[in-house]
């Protein structure tokens, strides 16, 4: 099953490169579509969350209360999480040598960076700039995506060719 949406998916955004091949290499390519959508994803759970989730209300734990625009970070971080993990390591950068675990490891510790940047520039955007959080979210998405593409062509998915280059 695996294997068969993998092709899918695959085959689906091939058909379009070749309107992009003379911009554009195919993994990069496939990264801005993979990536692209894991974005309007994660930016759709996000304002669905904010707005029908939490109703825009305070999410107390009792030991602490989570500002909505915060808690739907988290909500849509479980969704976008295992998403994005599967299309970048079964679509985008499916030549990486290193072993699956490994990849998973390193892609947590990337999310979990970005996640603390998503706090930041969220934060930042809501409670000092004052623009409104689903705004705020695509601003912050642009500068955190561009972290993101950086860290997983050169650390996360790493090719054998690239694990040789830095030695």
């Amino acid at each position: 099953m695996t294997q068969i949406l993998k092709n899918n998916i695959i085959s689906f955004i091939d058909f379009f490169y070749p309107l992009f091949s003379r911009f554009m290499p195919l993994q990069t390519f496939r990264y801005a579509a993979c990536g692209g959508a894991n974005t309007i994803v994660d930016i759709v759970m996000y304002g669905v969350a904010y707005n029908f989730i939490l109703h825009k209300h305070d999410v107390d734990l009792g030991f602490l209360v989570i500002k909505p625009h915060i808690a739907s970070i988290l909500i849509a971080f479980c969704v976008s999480f295992p998403l994005g993990f599967f299309l970048m390591r079964n679509v985008v950068f499916t030549e990486s040598t290193l072993h699956g675990r490994v990849q998973l490891f390193r892609y947590f510790l990337l999310v979990i960076i970005c996640l603390v940047l998503n706090y930041i520039f969220i934060k930042l955007f809501v409670e000092q700039f004052h623009i409104y959080p689903t705004v705020s979210k695509v601003l912050t998405t642009i500068i955190v995506v561009t972290f993101s593409y950086l860290t997983q062509k050169n650390f996360t998915f790493k090719t054998e060719a690239e694990n040789r280059q830095v030695d």
